[in-house]
């Protein structure tokens, strides 16, 4: 087993994977940028390494740098939680040249599921249903694709992921300048315009199978999660099972995605992401090669530790159970509780939290990666914490997330909390009757007496672009500046010394 693990990651998800690795006797290194000297997760890591500037592109996404730490660290393992550079190919393989063990699947299975294109190719040869679809390259092109597959159709990046680069078009004249913002949109995130298309399913339902497996070819699923309920198509709530398919479609779906899986050598944990039409038909849509934001779910109803699973993998460990020894017990939901303001179409509301308080009680989790007093930086993606709930069956998980919200305390920043809490009492979704258009259908009934205009959208959305800079490049104090810090963590320092004592 490993002795010492880089995470090559911030917040919440660092955190979450801190506590699996304390719990199996291994030891955590974190990084952090100059923007989170202060976080969570380097607090509670064994040692942490700075990595540079705010700015993803100059910390958080630079394999050279993270290479140097784990050298520096005597690291044997690495971990990239998700986001930053979870899916990218070459960190595996970074790791591989420097004689680091990945902790996650194989760089070729990422490169064969990384681009939407090439992906659909190989699963629709393994047989796994696809969307009609096909190339965009320009506009004629996406006009001759359009015409075959029939409108509505939805452009996507083919490098994509979180909704960036997607364009839902209904008709013809409009596909033109809908491409060209996709694309722009595509470049600027991904630094690939590539886009192509896919026939619109009308009010889908996202559902997606949790798979895992080892190097000597075992596979298994682990049920379905729903993540229908989304805003610019970036997911708000999970949960499972699926309240709108049965055990015969979630058994087809999963031995899919294993199929799926097995047809591109995929070992450790993976996600295949599913669109479910009305008449209960399921589309492949992509598969995601790291671990989800909403494993936790997926934890609460088998029992498994996903990390730790990974961890096992990762060390050459076999899967050890195989799909009859997974069961599931009960329901899970999970809430996203972002510091953003649904007042302002959900803009971000960064800053510090002056107070904190979370909840707790029967069959509660919180995997946050905040604390009373912390700041929420605008570089990075404003999630707080993911909310966990687990019951016996929905609705006394839907009671429990509700009172679980009511209880949930941030003060400081804006956080989406009171959209959750008008979700969590909506009638449709409490009959567990949503698709993935939900939140803009309901949006009078959502986020009740909460909008503001467009123009003062644009305008709070400029103010917070402009506090966002100023922060980042005002002048520091007294002309002081901060020295990088590297070696344990003070909470480490401090505990370890009060021991010694």
């Amino acid at each position: 087993m490993f002795r010492k693990v880089l995470i090559a990651n911030r917040g919440e998800i660092a955190v979450r994977i801190t506590r699996t690795l304390h719990e199996m006797g291994i030891a955590a290194v974190a990084v952090y940028s100059d923007a989170d000297k202060e976080a969570l997760h380097v607090r509670m890591a064994d040692e942490a390494y700075h990595i540079g500037p705010a700015p993803s592109a100059e910390s958080y996404l630079r394999i050279d740098k993270l290479m140097d730490v784990a050298k520096r660290a005597g690291c044997d393992a690495l971990n990239p939680g998700y986001g930053f550079l979870s899916e990218n190919p070459a960190l595996p393989e970074a790791c591989e040249r420097a004689g680091i063990t990945f902790i996650g699947p194989p760089a070729s299975a990422m490169r064969a599921m990384g681009l939407k294109t090439a992906a659909r190719e190989k699963m629709a040869a393994a047989g796994v249903p696809i969307v009609p679809g096909g190339p965009a390259g320009d506009v004629e092109e996406a006009k001759a694709t359009a015409k075959r597959v029939g409108y509505p159709v939805m452009l996507k990046a083919t490098a994509g992921g979180g909704g960036k680069g997607m364009r839902l078009v209904h008709k013809e004249e409009d596909l033109g300048p809908a491409l060209d913002r996709a694309k722009s949109e595509a470049k600027k995130a991904f630094g690939d315009e590539t886009v192509y298309i896919e026939k619109a399913v009308i009010q889908p339902r996202h559902v997606e199978i949790q798979v895992f497996g080892d190097r000597d070819g075992n596979m298994v699923h682990c049920f379905e999660r729903d993540c229908s309920v989304q805003r610019r198509h970036q997911k708000v709530v999970e949960e499972t099972p699926c309240p709108a398919i049965d055990d015969d479609i979630v058994r087809k779906m999963g031995e899919v995605a294993v199929k799926g899986a097995q047809s591109v050598g995929y070992f450790s944990a993976g996600t295949f992401e599913f669109l479910l039409g009305q008449d209960r038909q399921f589309y492949f849509l992509e598969m995601n090669t790291r671990l989800q934001v909403e494993h936790p779910v997926t934890e609460l109803i088998t029992g498994l530790d996903l990390v730790r699973e990974m961890v096992r993998i990762a060390a050459g460990e076999s899967l050890g159970f195989a799909q009859k020894d997974i069961t599931r017990r009960g329901a899970a939901i999970e809430c996203r509780i972002y510091a953003e303001d649904p007042a302002t179409g959900f803009l971000p509301s960064p800053g510090k939290i002056t107070r904190l308080r979370t909840p707790s009680g029967p069959g509660i989790r919180d995997d946050g990666g905040a604390y009373e007093g912390c700041t929420i930086s605008p570089n990075y993606d404003p999630l707080i914490s993911k909310l966990c709930v687990w019951a016996p069956d929905r609705a006394r998980a839907v009671a429990r997330m509700r009172r679980a919200i009511s209880e949930y305390v941030v003060a400081g920043i804006k956080t989406n909390l009171p959209f959750h809490e008008r979700l969590f009492e909506h009638p449709e979704f409490v009959a567990g009757n949503y698709d993935t258009g939900f939140i803009d259908r309901n949006r009078a009934a959502l986020l009740e007496g909460c909008l503001v205009a467009d123009e003062d959208r644009a305008r709070l959305a400029a103010a917070i672009a402009v506090a966002a800079y100023r922060s980042q490049n005002g002048a520091p104090k007294n002309g002081t500046k901060t020295e990088p810090r590297t070696g344990l963590s003070p909470w480490v320092a401090a505990h370890r010394a009060r021991l010694s004592g």
